[in-house]
C-alpha cells in the first residue's frame, strides 16, 4: 500500500494543471518498501527537461534529483519514486513509460487530466523483469 497525504496530492495536482497540456514531473521522497508499505512524505517538483515531446514525455532534471539525494542523505527518507502527468490520457503507464523504466525499485505515480482537470491518480511499480507495470494500491490520507 502506498500512503500519501492529501496536501501532497494537491501539490502534484496543481503542478499537473499548471503544466497542461504538457506533462509535469517530479520526485517522491519517503520511506518503506514497495513489497510492503510505502509512505510518501515529500514531493519535489522538477522542470520537464525532455528533449522532445513534452506533451507525452517527461524527464526529471538531473540536478533536482542530485540535490534531493544530497538533502536526504543520512536520514530515514530516500527517493522512492517519481510522478508525472498524462494530459488527455489515462493514469496507466504508456509504452514509452515502460521503455524508460530503468529503476525497478521506484514507484511511478501518474496523474491523468482531461481538458486540464484531474480525473484519476494511480500508483504503479515495474515488474522484476521490466516487461510490464503492476498497479499498487494508493491511499490518500
Amino acid at each position: 500500500m502506498i500512503k500519501i497525504a492529501a496536501r501532497l496530492i494537491d501539490q502534484i495536482t496543481r503542478a499537473a494543471q499548471d503544466a497542461y497540456p504538457n506533462e509535469c514531473c517530479g520526485l517522491l521522497g519517503g520511506h518503506g518498501d514497495l513489497d510492503g508499505d510505502v509512505i510518501i512524505t515529500r514531493v519535489q517538483p522538477s522542470k520537464n527537461v525532455a528533449q522532445e515531446g513534452i506533451r507525452d514525455r517527461f524527464e526529471v532534471d538531473p540536478k533536482v534529483r542530485f540535490d534531493l539525494m544530497r538533502k536526504l542523505e543520512g536520514g530515514q527518507e530516500r527517493i522512492i519514486g517519481h510522478y508525472h502527468s498524462h494530459p488527455d490520457h489515462s493514469a496507466m503507464p504508456s509504452q514509452h513509460d515502460l521503455k524508460m523504466a530503468f529503476e525497478p525499485d521506484l514507484l511511478w505515480l501518474i496523474i491523468a487530466l482531461e481538458d486540464g482537470r484531474v480525473t484519476d491518480t494511480r500508483a504503479h511499480r515495474i515488474d522484476v523483469d521490466a516487461s510490464t507495470f503492476q498497479e499498487v494500491p494508493l491511499s490518500v490520507e
